[in-house]
């Protein structure tokens, strides 16, 4: 299946642009061409077209985590400023699921429902190779990189949809980065979204 079918198969159930879309089908080829271990993990599902991009890349190799509410972004803080709001993006979990199992996505994919700071502390992932940050506000970027980034294997790829766009997701990265010492080279996709491949800082 070339990027350009797959495309047409998941652009429908995503709000995320190709230039996005084409640095996730990258990631995965990457992973891919260099053996690189890991399953893929999606903070920010959605109607869940860029799960399905991943999983059909890597032709359902490896197994798809996703992790959303499915009732909406979560309050906002003051790291989120206007018009960040509460609400938006809720979706029926059982359509989106079953767009998954129509694509096939669903023969190794879990699907997380509930907010992150519920769901994570119990979530089972143990090594990842493809982490695709899409969760717009600040505390839920910081707790997506806090829980998920130390699991990310060296030359692992981590994508963050929101980080030019929302200014909580910005803020979130760049303090984690900072806090850990760590002067990552995120090459940017489009105005908003930016790839980091763990190492290369």
């Amino acid at each position: 299946m070339t990027f350009d079918e797959m495309f047409a198969v998941c652009k429908p159930h995503s709000v995320v642009s190709r230039e996005r879309m084409i640095g996730l089908y990258q990631a995965v080829n990457r992973v891919r061409q260099f053996s690189i271990p890991g399953d893929i993990v999606e903070c920010g599902t959605f109607r869940g077209g860029t799960a399905a991009l991943m999983a059909l890349a890597c032709d359902f190799s490896r197994h798809v985590w996703m992790f959303d509410s499915w009732e909406g972004m979560p309050e906002p803080t003051a790291d989120d400023p206007a018009p960040a709001a509460k609400g938006g993006c809720a979706v029926n979990m059982t359509d989106v699921f079953n767009f998954l199992t129509s694509v096939g996505v669903m023969k190794n994919g879990t699907m997380t429902k509930g907010w992150f700071k519920d769901t994570f502390p119990l979530h089972k992932v143990k090594q990842i190779a493809v982490l695709h940050v899409d969760c717009d506000w600040h505390d839920s970027v910081k707790d997506t990189l806090d829980t998920f980034y130390d699991l990310v294997v060296p030359r692992g790829v981590i994508q963050v949809d929101d980080y030019g766009h929302w200014a909580g997701a910005r803020k979130a990265t760049d303090d984690f980065f900072k806090a850990r010492g760590i002067a990552p080279l995120l090459v940017p996709l489009d105005y908003t979204g930016v790839q980091y491949v763990k190492g290369t800082e």
